[in-house]
C-alpha cells in the first residue's frame, strides 16, 4: 500500500551526508522508548487521532447527502480545518472537477475558502450563487475569528436572498459540546458534525471535517477510513522508522525537509505535511520545559515543475534538506505522446506516455541529487486511490508523533500560534482585549522612527 524507500539517505549513498549502517541501528535503538512513550499514551487515550480509522461513518454519509443536493459546496475554514480537504480532494477527484458538466461530476463543485482576502471572498460570491450554495463552516473551537468572518458575510448574503430559510444552506463541523459555532448550531437548529475534541486541528483530515466534503463529492469515507487502519495494523514500525531516519539526518544538519511530489493529485498533500509537519515540531519548549528551540523547516516542491525552479539550490547550494518524493507506480490515466516532426533529432519522444516522462523526470532528479551527495527519501504508493490517501495521511501523522517524542517536545499543542491570534482579537476590537490593544497601540512606531522606503 505505502512503500518507505531510504536507501538514498544511507552514508553507502551520500557519504557523510547520510547515516551509517553503525548510525541507523543505533539511532533505532535509542529512539525505541520514544516509540513506546506513544504506544502508551494512545492506550491511555490521549492520542484521539489513533482511534479515527475505528469511527463509523454512517452520520457523516448521511449528512453528505444534503450537501449533494446543491449545485456548490463551500468550505469555510482555515488551517487544519481546510488543508486536509484540499489535499484529499486534489488526491481523489478529478482534477479539473469544478470546470466538469453538472452530469459527469453528478456531485457539487468543491471550493474551500481558507483565508480572508477580500477579493477571493467578494469574487465567490460571485460565482458561486448563494442560494445555489451550501457552505460548510468548520472550526475546531467554534471561535477562529477568520471562519467567524466568513460566516457573517455568508449568511448576510443568504438571508438577503432567503430570508430564514438560509439555515438550509449551513452546515456546521465543530466542537461538539462548546464555542460559538455549537451554540448557533443549536440555537438555528442546523445540521452539525462534531470535531473529536482529543483531535487536534491538524491531525483531523480523517474526521467528519475532510471527510464530509468528500463524501458529498463521491468519496467513500470507509474507503479513507481503511486505508489509515491498514496503517495502525502494520505501519507503526515503518512511520517509526521514518521519523528515527528524519530525526537522525536533522541532527546532521538536514533542517529543511522538502516533500516533493510527483503526480499533481498529491501536491496538496505537501501543502498539508507542512503545516502538519511545522506546528507539530517547531516548539521553544521541550517537554521538561527547557528551552531548545526545535524544528525542521517543511518546504513543498512539486515534480516536474520545480526542477525548473527549486532543483539548481537542492543539488549545488546549502547541503542542509532532506529531500522526500511522493511517487505514485501507476497513474489513473495514460496519455499518449503521438509521433510527429520526426525530422528533427530534438524530438524523440513520439510513442511514449506522459506518465512514462513524469517517472523519468523523477528518476533524473534523484540521480543527480545522490551523485551531488543530497540525502533523499521516497514515499511510495502503487496507485492514488482512497485507501492509500487514507493510509499516506495517517501514515505522516503517526510519523509526527513519533518525531515529537525523538525530539523531546509536544507534538499536540501551538503556542507560537496564540500571541498572533490574541494580538488579531485586540486589533479587531473583542470584548476582553482592550489592554492588549492599548500596549499594540503603544508601542507601535512612531512614523519619524520607521524605515521605510517608497518607490
Amino acid at each position: 500500500m505505502l512503500e518507505f524507500d531510504y536507501t538514498n539517505a544511507m552514508a553507502s549513498r551520500v557519504g557523510d551526508h547520510g547515516v551509517t549502517d553503525a548510525e541507523w541501528a543505533a539511532a533505532l535503538a535509542a529512539g525505541r522508548p520514544a516509540f513506546e512513550a506513544v504506544e502508551k499514551d494512545s492506550a491511555a487515550g490521549k492520542l484521539g487521532f489513533r482511534n479515527l480509522p475505528k469511527q463509523d461513518p454512517s452520520e457523516i454519509s448521511r449528512i453528505a447527502k444534503i450537501a449533494a443536493g446543491f449545485e456548490n459546496l463551500t468550505v469555510l475554514g482555515i488551517g487544519g480545518s481546510a488543508l486536509g480537504t484540499t489535499a484529499l480532494a486534489s488526491a481523489l477527484l478529478h482534477p479539473w472537477w469544478n470546470f466538469a458538466a453538472p452530469e459527469a461530476r453528478r456531485a457539487p463543485r468543491l471550493f474551500v475558502l481558507d483565508n480572508v482576502d477580500p477579493e477571493e471572498i467578494a469574487g465567490h460570491l460571485e460565482i458561486a450563487l448563494p442560494e445555489r450554495t451550501v457552505y460548510n463552516v468548520i472550526s475546531k473551537s467554534g471561535e477562529t475569528a477568520e471562519t467567524a468572518a466568513q460566516l457573517l458575510i455568508f449568511v448576510n448574503a443568504l438571508k438577503k436572498r432567503l430570508g430564514d430559510r438560509w439555515t438550509e444552506h449551513v452546515i456546521v463541523t465543530t466542537d461538539p459540546d462548546k464555542g460559538f459555532l455549537r451554540h448557533l448550531a443549536r440555537r438555528a437548529k442546523l445540521p452539525s458534525l462534531p470535531v473529536p475534541p482529543d483531535v487536534g486541528g491538524r491531525f483531523s483530515a480523517l474526521t467528519a471535517v475532510s471527510l464530509l466534503p468528500l463524501a458529498a463529492c463521491g468519496v467513500d469515507p470507509q474507503r479513507l477510513l481503511a486505508g489509515a487502519a491498514a496503517v495502525e495494523e502494520r505501519g507503526r514500525e515503518v512511520a517509526y522508522k521514518a521519523a528515527v531516519l528524519y530525526i537522525a539526518l536533522y541532527r546532521k544538519g538536514k533542517r529543511i525537509a522538502v516533500m516533493m511530489p510527483y503526480a499533481r493529485s498529491l501536491r496538496d498533500v505537501a501543502d498539508w505535511f507542512r503545516q502538519l509537519w511545522a506546528e507539530s515540531l517547531g516548539k521553544r519548549k521541550s517537554l521538561d520545559g527547557k528551552d531548545v528551540y526545535e524544528g525542521q523547516t517543511a518546504v513543498k516542491a512539486l515534480g516536474a515543475t520545480d526542477q525548473h525552479s527549486q532543483a539548481q539550490l537542492y543539488n549545488e547550494g546549502p547541503n542542509d534538506k532532506l529531500i522526500a518524493f511522493l511517487e505514485v507506480s501507476r497513474f489513473r490515466r495514460a496519455c499518449p505522446i503521438p509521433a510527429g516532426f520526426e525530422d528533427d533529432t530534438c524530438v524523440f519522444l513520439g510513442g511514449k506516455d506522459l506518465g512514462e516522462l513524469l517517472h523519468a523526470e523523477q528518476k533524473g532528479t534523484e540521480r543527480a541529487l545522490t551523485a551531488n551527495k543530497r540525502p533523499n527519501v521516497t514515499f511510495r504508493v502503487e496507485g492514488v486511490t482512497p485507501e492509500t490517501a487514507g493510509a499516506m495521511l495517517h501514515f505522516f501523522e503517526l510519523m509526527t508523533a513519533y518525531a515529537g517524542r525523538l525530539l523531546n517536545v509536544n507534538a499536540f499543542d501551538q503556542p507560537g500560534v496564540e500571541a498572533a491570534k490574541h494580538a488579531t482579537f485586540a486589533l479587531m476590537g473583542r470584548a476582553g482585549y482592550e489592554e492588549l490593544a492599548q500596549e499594540i497601540r503603544s508601542e507601535t512606531p512612531a512614523e519619524s522612527a520607521r524605515r521605510i522606503e517608497r518607490i
